[in-house]
């Protein structure tokens, strides 16, 4: 197998390596540079035709893409430990928060990644004003996590997952862009601190 990725600060391959260090799979990535526009490469299209990384080459030839996907892959394929629950239950819970921090927390970091910040700026056309609207969008994203979090060591409970995990890439991309996290956020806070203590968040 070939996982095809690029390094930090790009938080989706960052998801596949933390979860795959979780996994205890060793599995190195072939470098895409984005930079160079590697991704958007015919040779890259050719395994992934929305030209984006990660994208996972199976031995078979055949190729997976997007981050839930490649590590449900993993997630089937080593058992433990289990990074989308268990029970019923669990992982209905897991697939819920996945969602939540998809749409809640990475859409308006996201949307200010493409519209606000210079980086982006020759890659599209971008509507400041919108991109920076996004701000106080991330901000309200914080306060609904801070409550939510109350009384749990992570989002479904007890056992760190695969939500915690785009949380935390999510929000790490969001300080490297500008987007830093509220102070008074206590419970907040101190989830990040549990989930960038753990050795996998180095990946």
């Amino acid at each position: 197998m070939i996982l095809y990725g690029a390094p930090y600060p790009a938080p989706n391959p960052r998801r596949v390596r933390i979860f795959l260090a979780e996994k205890g799979i060793d599995l190195p990535e072939t470098p895409v540079d984005m930079m160079q526009r590697e991704h958007k490469s015919p040779e890259h299209r050719a395994r992934n035709s929305m030209g984006q990384v990660p994208t996972l080459e199976l031995d078979d030839g055949s190729f997976i893409s997007e981050t839930v996907a490649i590590c449900r892959y993993f997630d089937e394929t080593k058992a433990d430990p289990p990074m989308f629950g268990t029970t019923a239950k669990d992982k209905a819970l897991v697939d819920m928060w996945v969602r939540r921090i998809e749409f809640t927390v990475m859409t308006p970091v996201g949307m200010f990644w493409r519209h606000a910040h210079p980086r982006t700026a020759a890659l599209l056309t971008q509507f400041k004003d919108f991109g920076e609207s996004n701000r106080e969008t991330y901000k309200g994203a914080q306060r609904w996590l801070d409550r939510e979090l109350e009384g749990r060591e992570w989002l479904t409970g007890d056992r760190y997952s695969m939500a915690d995990i785009c949380l935390l890439t999510t929000v790490d991309f969001a300080k490297w862009i500008g987007l830093e996290m509220e102070p008074e956020h206590a419970n907040l806070a101190a989830w990040h601190a549990r989930a960038a203590g753990r050795p996998s968040a180095r990946a």
